[in-house]
């Protein structure tokens, strides 16, 4: 069963604050993506700006694991949540 939008937009939340908590990680973040620190404040409510945060959070197996075990999080609602806010959550390619 997919996640909620507002539940995809609080698990998004979160992995930003992780993010931002971690400082071995978020200037790789900022880097890759040019968003500067104000963007995160500026843009955090925007879904898209969401799901890109969750689809770098994906770009490393070790980092969802690190972001689910310090969270309590399955390892796989990550994806899901990417999946909705990037409007995909119905999409099968199977």
């Amino acid at each position: 069963m997919p996640i909620s939008a507002e539940s995809a937009e609080t698990l998004a939340l979160n992995v930003l604050a992780w993010l931002a908590g971690n400082e071995e990680l978020l200037p790789v973040f900022l880097g890759s993506t040019g968003a500067s620190a104000q963007d995160l404040r500026d843009r955090a409510a925007e879904p898209e700006f969401l799901g890109s945060i969750l689809e770098f959070l994906m770009l490393d197996d070790s980092w969802v694991v690190e972001f689910c075990d310090a969270n309590s999080v399955p390892y796989d609602l990550p994806g899901q949540a990417r999946a909705v806010l990037s409007g995909t959550a119905d999409m099968h390619w199977t």
